[in-house]
C-alpha cells in the first residue's frame, strides 16, 4: 500500500506563509487545506491568496481546498495603556459607547449589549483566561463594575470570554455577513462558523449561501461554547462538518474537560458520517522551534487515532518561523500512526430508510468487501460528493478514489479523510467508464497490475443518478 497519508492537514495562512513559494512548499510537504482566518484578513489580500492557491493547484496537479473561517461574535477590549497591570481585589469598570484608551481603572468593551447580558456573580475571562474578573454590578446601559480575581498584565485588544453568560449576539455578526458574501463570491470550498451555539446559527448561514451561490458550500460548525456542546445533536443535523476549536473551548469550559469533549465530538461526527477537524495548539512550540514537544507529538497522534478527518495548524503556519517544517513534522506523525489497528470508528450499518438508503448501504458494504478481499482502492463516481463522505466515514484500509464531472467539488473533497478526487466527464457506458477509471487509478500509482479494486457506479451511467451498483475489478 502507498505511504500517502489519509488524514488531512489544514494550515492557516498569515504573514509567515503568504508567499507563493512558501505555499508551494507547504502543499508539497502535506497541506491539503488552506484556512483563511477572517479575524485578521483584508479582502484584497485574501483575493490574491486565493488566486495563488488555485494557480498552484493547476501547476502541481492537486486539489488544495480553501476554508474561509468567519470570526463570529468574538468579544474584545479596546486599547490599553502600555504596562498596565491589575492585581486581585482591584475594581475595574468595563464600559461600552465611544472607544477610549483603558488603564487599571477602566477599559473599553466592543460589545454594546455587554452591560445588558452580564449578571452580578458571573465571570469575565480575558486573554485566554489569563485574567479573571467577577461582575459586581451592571447599570444595564453601558457600565459594568467588576473585581479582579486573577491579575496580571492587561494588554490591548485581548479576547473576552463569558463562560457563565448567555450572550444575545448572533453567531453570524454583521462583519461575518460581509465576509461570508465575499468568500462566497470567491468560490471558497468550505465556510467555518465560529461560536456555534444553536442549529439556527447554521441555518442563518445556509440561507445566506443559498441567496448568493448557485452551488452548495458546506458549513463547518466550530464548537467552542458550552451551549454548542449541549445542542450538539441538533447542530450536527444541519452542519456538514465539525471543528473542535480547543482554544476558546478550553476557556469557556474547564480545560480538564476538553479531552473528553474532544473524543465525544469526534465520535458524534463519525456516527453522523460528517468530517471533523481538531484545532488549536497542536504544535505550538514549533512557532519558534524546529522541534515539537513529545506532548505535542502525542496530541497530534491521539487526534488521528480518535478518528479525526483533519488536524489544523494556526499560529504555527500563520506567524511561525517554520511553516514548511511544521507541515513536514505533522505529516511524519500522521503517517506513522494512521494505519494502526488501535484506531476504531463506528461501523454500524445504515438502518434509517431515507431516499439515500440504497447508496448508503452500498457504500457501507463496499468498505467491508474492500477490507475482506484486501482491495487496494475503492473507486466511486459522484456528482455531489455524497458517496465520498459516506465511504470515508467508514474508514476503509484501501484508497478512496473519487471521480466527478463537477469541478467545484474536486477541491471541496480534499478535506475529507482518505479521499483523492479526479476530474472525469466521459460517460459512454458502465463498462467503458469502469475500465477508464481503473486505468487512471493504475496510471496515478494507487493500484498495480494484479490488484483488486472496488467500483461503485450508478446504472444507467448516462443518467448520473445515485450509486446503485457495486463491482469488484481485477487490474
Amino acid at each position: 500500500m502507498s505511504s500517502r497519508k489519509k488524514t488531512k492537514i489544514v494550515a492557516t495562512l498569515g504573514p509567515a506563509s503568504n508567499k507563493e513559494d512558501v505555499m508551494e512548499q507547504m502543499i508539497l510537504s502535506g497541506v491539503d487545506v488552506f484556512r483563511i482566518n477572517f479575524s485578521h484578513a483584508e479582502h484584497r489580500e485574501v483575493e490574491k491568496r486565493i488566486k495563488i492557491i488555485r494557480d498552484l493547484g493547476e501547476k502541481l496537479g492537486c486539489n488544495t481546498s480553501i476554508l474561509a473561517d468567519l470570526q463570529g461574535p468574538k468579544l474584545r477590549i479596546g486599547e490599553v495603556e502600555e504596562g498596565t497591570v491589575v492585581t486581585p481585589g482591584d475594581e475595574i469598570l468595563f464600559l461600552n459607547g465611544e472607544p477610549f484608551v483603558g488603564n487599571n481603572e477602566k477599559v473599553f468593551m466592543n460589545y454594546h449589549n455587554f452591560s445588558k447580558d452580564v449578571k452580578p456573580g458571573e465571570r469575565i475571562l480575558l486573554d485566554d483566561g489569563k485574567l479573571i474578573f467577577e461582575v459586581i454590578s451592571t447599570d444595564k446601559r453601558e457600565k459594568v463594575e467588576t473585581k479582579v480575581i486573577q491579575g496580571g498584565k492587561l494588554k490591548s485588544k485581548k479576547g473576552v470570554n463569558l463562560p457563565n453568560t448567555k450572550i444575545s449576539l448572533p453567531a453570524l455578526t454583521q462583519k461575518d455577513v460581509i465576509d461570508a458574501e465575499f468568500a462566497i463570491k470567491q468560490k471558497v470550498d468550505w465556510i467555518a462558523l465560529s461560536f456555534v451555539r444553536y442549529s439556527e446559527d447554521i441555518l442563518d448561514l445556509k440561507k445566506l449561501i443559498e441567496k448568493h451561490s448557485d452551488h452548495k458550500i458546506p458549513i463547518i460548525a466550530k464548537i467552542e461554547k458550552p451551549e454548542g456542546i449541549d445542542n450538539i445533536d441538533k447542530i450536527i443535523s444541519y452542519c456538514d462538518g465539525l471543528m473542535v476549536a480547543r482554544g476558546d473551548l478550553g476557556v469557556e469550559i474547564p480545560p480538564a474537560e476538553v479531552p473528553l469533549v474532544q473524543k465525544e465530538l469526534v465520535k458524534r461526527a463519525k456516527k453522523a458520517r460528517i468530517p471533523v477537524i481538531i484545532a488549536t495548539q497542536m504544535m505550538e512550540s514549533m512557532i519558534d522551534s524546529l522541534t515539537a514537544t513529545r506532548a505535542e507529538v502525542n496530541d497530534v497522534a491521539n487526534s488521528v487515532m480518535d478518528g479525526a478527518d483533519a488536524v489544523m495548524l494556526s499560529g504555527e503556519t500563520s506567524v511561525g518561523e517554520y511553516p514548511v517544517q511544521v507541515i513536514q513534522s505533522m505529516t511524519s506523525i500522521i503517517s506513522s500512526v494512521e494505519n494502526s489497528d488501535l484506531i476504531s470508528v463506528p461501523q454500524k450499518p445504515p438502518n434509517i430508510r431515507t431516499v439515500r438508503f440504497i447508496t448508503k448501504s452500498i457504500c457501507y458494504h463496499a468498505v467491508h468487501i474492500a477490507n475482506d478481499v484486501k482491495a487496494k482502492a475503492i473507486c466511486t463516481l459522484t456528482n455531489s460528493g455524497y458517496t465520498a463522505f459516506q465511504i470515508s466515514a467508514w474508514r476503509p484500509n484501501s484508497h478512496i478514489l473519487v471521480f466527478t464531472p463537477n469541478k467545484r467539488i474536486l477541491t471541496q473533497l480534499n478535506l475529507i479523510w482518505g479521499v483523492k478526487a479526479f476530474f472525469y466527464d466521459s460517460f459512454e457506458s458502465t463498462d467503458k467508464t469502469v475500465e477508464q477509471i481503473n486505468e487512471i487509478a493504475e496510471k496515478t500509482g494507487y493500484v498495480d497490475k494484479g490488484d483488486l479494486l472496488v467500483n461503485l457506479t450508478a446504472m444507467p451511467i448516462i443518467k448520473k443518478g445515485m450509486v446503485n451498483t457495486l463491482r469488484v475489478s481485477n487490474i
